[in-house]
């Protein structure tokens, strides 16, 4: 089962409805294309086509389970008390003081550009619970980090 935003859900409910209309035609089409041009024993384009043709489908497949086994999160009904899935979280680094702000989301919403990282990481597991003034330890792969919650919000 996974948490995710109604924002999250809906892209994954677009991107799978656009793999099914516009890239399985593109793809279907293209196998055609290259089934028609003759012998299928040497034919690279049709071999290509048909591996990308299993590579959609396997995607398809893939977002096919994730949207099944997802559970939306009611947004109205989260607390910033303490820290969980959908909270926006202002920390600081207690070693050089930089200051950085996550929005803590489901595995399949992590996107760092957007400043949302996935509840698996190390650094949200070591925040979950937590609330603004507690210090946490958290190790990640270079090294052991020390990180203040200043905020807590939605």
């Amino acid at each position: 089962m996974a948490y995710m935003s109604e924002e999250g859900y809906n892209k994954l409910v677009a991107e799978l409805k656009h793999l099914e209309a516009v890239e399985r035609p593109k793809i279907v089409a293209a196998i055609a294309e290259a089934r028609d041009k003759g012998d299928l024993s040497e034919n690279a384009e049709y071999d290509a086509a048909k591996e990308a043709q299993g590579l959609l489908e396997g995607k398809i497949n893939k977002l096919k389970s994730i949207i099944a086994d997802a559970r939306i999160i009611d947004e109205s009904k989260l607390k910033t008390d303490s820290i969980q899935i959908l909270n926006k979280v202002e920390l600081k680094n207690v070693k050089n003081g930089m200051k950085m702000t996550y929005t803590i989301v489901s595995e399949n919403e992590a996107n760092l550009k957007e400043g949302k990282i996935s509840v698996n990481t190390p650094i949200a597991q070591g925040l979950v619970g937590k609330k603004v003034g507690d210090i946490v330890d958290i190790k990640v792969p270079q090294c052991m980090i020390q990180l203040e919650v200043i905020n807590i919000s939605i």
